[in-house]
């Protein structure tokens, strides 16, 4: 059988698990408790599915597979693994090609999308908003499309906002309430954002999703690492770059129906964070694009703790599972594995339910889907040995690594062109212009008024002299009653 390598039976070495290519785009799972062996795993099929050819996208939220660049150390513990499961002769060392990637830009490609590209829904899952937050910041976007202005970066969003707290009367009477408060709110939400490093991750040069999905000179795939142990610490942004990621996999790549092999695999860790207090609406968006992009030849592989933290519309779409093992400590986790344990096809030489807790380091239940898409029978299986190194990449070989990369200078500079930060502070200071050159016209009119109005006659004037000189009560009524009578006419 062609396929991804996963390991071999624990009953008989001589029966090896693999992962049919051909059905590896139906998606799949990989679950257990920390400290099981799920790296191992994921690093495994990594290196599986580069060597036939296909592209991976990856997080390393720990640090740990930074080591794919590199060939192995061949620990003793690997190369007795490998012997236990016959599978010595062909385990070698081997280095796959990497490219590192980090929205932050420091320990790779800065990775970057538009707010644009990103959308109303997505961006209101960053920001947390409620959802009359979330209409004002739809709103928003139908503004910037009508009046023609570009939504780039951050900046662009908060002029954009700025604009609309000067003008909320108008757009209410256009489009509903449009509150300060809620411009107020955004904007703070926006602040935060911000400050935990998202406006590296606002702007162009946006990512080329042609730019994930190469081949090297020898034919292998590239393994795009997302080294996200400082993202993790935005959990949300995290969980949203990911979900557009799928979004705009979907939405650009054109239909291919079942190929005979994917023409790119997404691994999502610590898949629960997509789905923690997500709404009802963004719940259903991902299972959309779940059960319809595997049409693009595009594989979607879950990494988590627990089957549980997938909702069951999303985890029956996961045809191929790899189940290290769970722990039963309280009366929820038991029931947890008991469900969990349904979901396989069962085997007569074991209980899946007992099995799941016996389970070793580095074992797992596994089973893919064999023809006609059918799920195999679910086997004990001793995960094979990465052939790179694992654990991290050494520290001054990374560092050439990653300067030596040819997308580096395609990404490394931010370009900043024209939007809407800029048109309407153009705007602004065309009206502060127009403001200013009205208030100096109406000071000029008012100064000229008031100086004809201060002119005097001569005739006035000769008589206010003499008023002046006479000093007397009686001389300034007489001059009061002159020049009376000469305003009345």
């Amino acid at each position: 059988m062609t396929g991804v390598y996963i390991g071999s039976r624990t009953s008989d070495s001589r029966q090896r698990e693999y992962l049919d290519l051909e059905y590896a785009n139906r998606h799949g799972l990989i679950a257990g408790a920390t400290g099981t062996g799920k790296t191992v795993t994921l690093q495994g099929l990594a290196e599986g599915f580069s060597n036939a050819g296909v592209p991976v996208f990856m997080a390393d939220v720990k640090g740990d597979l930074s080591g794919l660049c590199q060939p192995s150390d061949m620990q003793d513990f690997l190369v007795q693994r490998a012997l236990d499961i016959g599978f010595s002769k062909e385990y070698k060392k081997q280095a796959f090609p990497v490219v590192f990637w980090d929205l932050f830009g420091k320990q790779g490609n800065p990775l970057r999308t538009t707010i644009s590209e990103i959308g109303p829904l997505l961006l209101a899952r960053i920001l947390d908003l409620n959802d009359t937050q979330e209409g004002v910041l739809n709103i928003a976007f139908r503004v910037a499309d009508e009046e023609g202005l570009l939504l780039l970066d951050l900046k662009d969003l908060q002029k954009l906002l700025v604009f609309m707290a000067e003008n909320t009367s108008e757009l209410t009477s256009d489009y509903g309430n449009v509150s300060k408060a809620s411009i107020g709110a955004i904007q703070r939400r926006l602040l935060q954002l911000e400050n935990e490093g998202g406006e590296k991750f606002f702007g162009e040069t946006a990512l080329e999703l042609n730019d994930f999905l190469r081949t090297n000179e020898d034919g292998r795939g590239y393994i795009n690492l997302l080294v996200a142990d400082e993202l993790m610490q935005s959990p949300g942004l995290y969980a949203t770059f990911l979900l557009w990621l799928l979004s705009e996999l979907f939405e650009e790549l054109p239909e291919a129906g079942d190929l005979d092999k994917p023409k790119f695999v997404f691994f999502f860790d610590e898949a629960h964070l997509l789905f923690e207090n997500a709404p009802k609406s963004l719940v259903q968006k991902i299972e959309q694009v779940v059960r319809l992009i595997r049409s693009k030849a595009v594989g979607i592989y879950f990494i988590t703790q627990n089957p549980a933290d997938i909702p069951d519309a999303i985890l029956s779409q996961l045809g191929n599972r790899i189940q290290h093992a769970l722990r039963s400590f309280t009366a929820k986790q038991r029931k947890m594995i008991k469900l969990a344990a349904q979901t396989y096809r069962e085997n007569p030489d074991f209980k899946v339910e007992d099995a799941i807790t016996d389970l070793g380091v580095g074992e797992a239940l596994v089973s893919t889907l064999e023809k006609k898409g059918r799920p195999s029978i679910v086997q004990k299986t001793l995960i094979r040995p990465p052939s790179s190194k694992l654990g991290p990449a050494d520290a001054d070989f990374l560092r050439m690594y990653r300067a030596s990369c040819p997308l580096a200078a395609k990404y490394s500079e931010m370009i900043d062109r024209r939007s809407a930060y800029e048109v309407l502070l153009e705007r602004s200071e065309n009206r502060r212009k127009a403001d200013e050159e009205i208030q100096t016209t109406s000071t000029k009119n008012r100064g000229a008024a008031s100086r004809s109005s201060a002119r005097q006659t001569p005739v006035e004037a000769f008589l206010k002299s003499m008023a002046r000189q006479l000093g007397s009560a009686v001389g300034k009524q007489l001059i009061r009653g002159i020049l009376g009578a000469l305003s009345r006419k």
